[in-house]
């Protein structure tokens, strides 16, 4: 998500500081902005937009003599991509700044307190209340005072800071959100950035700071200390041996792979602060609508195109289970092209990763003209899609740079059943047990995911050697995971060019069952949930025709073994979230086919990731 870069040393800090965060941009951002100590006071620029923006305000100040400050670019997620809401922030008196990436989760009642002790906010962001919060317990020791706010704080955080009174050293924390230090063992000054790109034009030695850390940086001195006990910790210095394009993808060899396996962050992010984990009660401020508004709801349209509709399908099932509200789901092409019954009674919910999708925002500015309510999820903030919106439920997947989506439709997923709980809760229709269940299961789905993704990503790898030359694929799910088998049957024909086609298991002998032969390779998903009997059942009619079978199933299903050898093993989770997780071997299976095939699969033929004309 954001760019951080800081720079303590014998340089010019501002083209330090600017050329990290050109490093950094790949990651997607609206504004930035940059901080430097001179004379005495901090000296801060800021901008909407592009670096080429903060360049141009920037001026002759970019050969200023300071030798320490702090870079940072935003990927807005509280308050619109604004200069008001760029970084650095500062406290009252202007004397400490702050740059942040994550989400602090409680900054509501943090800044609440804090404007009755006095404090003045100029944004609306969660990263203003840091630099106010450690302004209020700052007396004359700034590490103890960081340390204190960061006892109050929940969230995520990786954090630089830099006070005037302390102006030789910068301060770098971290938790939940990743943060590296560069060493220059030639004597050019320490480094701290949010990702390792921003470091290589000045060093390759560097230590990762790990969660509940923070880092002291001087022009000769980079120490770690535990944020809990205020120890010192030895950390290992790492050379780093990544060409600058690895490193822009961490390692990973496409952005595509790289967003794979940030899933459970992303789904992390959009689920933090917005259900109690105790009683799994949601709350998501920014969605627009009253108690009184749902209990008024008698319909909701869920309006989306491509991966989004298939989250939207998913919803549906959601949504008419807990929530007891029947839904239509549209593809946004056709939505406003027939006959709408819209009027003032029915929720209309538009799903877009980047908001500017033309098809889904025409159709939402029908159903508004009709009388309906309009909520958003979405994945960038100040978008066309949020602005129009009567609220929003953001995303938090950060900048996705593969075409073909990944991470924001799983965040889109965990979006969207957070809004279910929030509508069956609101409705009254959710018990304060199952509340808690379902809570639970969704916090828990994203350590599920991360801890599987090595494994899967082994698995998929070995058996993709007898398919990826096929000319056709078939994906077939039932219930929950049908609209996966749509996903899945996308992205294979997305990014590898196979024909691929996702089909409701039960309507196999409505048709589909004649193309199926020996050559033909079928993807089923049989998790044991309430419809396994008859996935399985219709796996059998498959492999009675010779069809090629890859089955998706639940760990210990020991008759997936006497059906066929290619089996990916899953954990067993709550039935709601198998869709969330039974996305993730279909990804890596068009991705390790496609790039078997030589594939570009950050950059597929014929497409682009946002879709502005009809």
């Amino acid at each position: 998500m954001c760019g951080i870069v800081g720079y303590a040393g014998p340089r010019r800090v501002i083209p330090v500081v600017l050329e990290g965060l050109k490093r950094l941009e790949y990651r997607g951002y609206d504004s930035a902005g940059v901080v430097y100590l001179q004379d005495g006071k901090l000296i801060k620029y800021r901008c909407q937009g592009k670096l080429s923006n903060l360049e141009a305000i920037i001026d002759e100040a970019i050969m200023a003599p300071s030798h320490i400050g702090l870079g940072h670019t935003r990927w807005a997620t509280h308050g619109a991509p604004t200069t008001e809401n760029a970084h650095p922030h500062s406290d009252c008196t202007g004397d400490l700044v702050v740059v942040h990436n994550g989400i602090i989760e409680n900054y509501h009642s943090l800044r609440e307190e804090l404007r009755a002790k006095g404090h003045r906010f100029t944004s609306e962001t969660d990263t203003e209340v840091l630099a106010h919060l450690i302004e209020e317990n700052l007396d004359g020791d700034l590490v103890a005072a960081i340390r204190k706010t960061l006892d109050l704080v929940e969230g995520s955080y990786a954090i630089g800071v830099l006070w005037a009174g302390m102006p030789d050293t910068l301060v770098a924390a971290r938790n939940q959100s990743p943060l590296v230090l560069g060493i220059d063992e030639n004597g050019q000054g320490s480094f701290m950035a949010s990702d390792i790109p921003a470091l290589l034009p000045f060093t390759k030695q560097v230590i990762f700071l790990e969660d509940r850390e923070f880092a002291l940086l001087t022009a000769g001195d980079c120490s770690v200390y535990s944020l809990l006990s205020g120890e010192k910790i030895e950390k290992k210095v790492t050379t780093i041996e990544w060409n600058a394009a690895m490193a822009e993808k961490a390692g990973f060899k496409h952005f595509m792979l790289k967003e794979i396996f940030e899933q459970p962050q992303a789904i992390t992010n959009t689920i933090s602060g917005r259900i109690n984990p105790e009683s799994g009660e949601v709350d998501i401020p920014e969605i627009g609508i009253t108690d009184e508004d749902v209990r008024y709801i008698e319909r909701i349209f869920l309006v989306a195109c491509g991966t989004s509709w298939h989250a939207a399908l998913v919803a549906k099932y959601w949504i008419e289970k807990y929530a007891g509200i029947p839904v239509e789901v549209d593809i946004a092409s056709e939505f406003r092209y027939r006959r709408l019954i819209v009027n003032d009674r029915v929720l209309t919910v538009s799903i877009s990763q980047s908001g500017e999708t033309a098809d889904t925002l025409a159709g939402i500015r029908l159903a508004k003209k009709l009388g309906s309510k309009v909520v958003t999820i979405c994945n960038v903030v100040g978008s066309t899609m949020t602005r129009e919106a009567h609220g929003t439920v953001y995303t938090h997947a950060g900048p996705e740079i593969g075409v073909a989506s990944t991470k924001a439709f799983t965040a889109q997923l965990a979006a969207l059943f957070l809004f279910t709980l929030f509508l069956g809760q609101r409705k009254g229709v959710i018990s304060p047990e199952k509340s808690r269940e379902l809570g639970q299961a969704l916090i828990g789905i994203a350590e599920v995911i991360k801890e599987k993704l090595p494994v899967i990503q082994t698995q998929i790898q070995q058996l993709i050697e007898s398919f990826y030359s096929c000319r056709d694929f078939l994906f077939i799910g039932r219930g929950l995971n049908f609209p996966i088998a749509l996903e899945g049957a996308l992205k294979l024909k997305e990014i590898s060019y196979i024909h691929a086609e996702g089909y409701a298991a039960g309507e196999l002998k409505h048709g589909p069952i004649a193309l199926i032969d020996k050559e033909m390779p079928i993807l089923a998903l049989v998790p044991q949930d309430a419809v396994y009997q008859k996935v399985i059942s219709n796996v059998e009619e498959i492999k009675a025709r010779q069809g090629r079978l890859i089955l998706i199933g639940t760990e210990g299903d020991q008759h997936l073994k006497t059906i066929t050898d290619d089996i990916i093993y899953l954990p067993a989770v709550h039935e709601d979230m198998n869709p969330i997780l039974y996305t993730i071997p279909a990804q890596l299976l068009a991705y390790a086919i496609a790039t078997r095939r030589g594939c570009d699969v950050d950059q597929p033929r014929n497409l682009a990731k946002c879709v502005t004309v009809e």
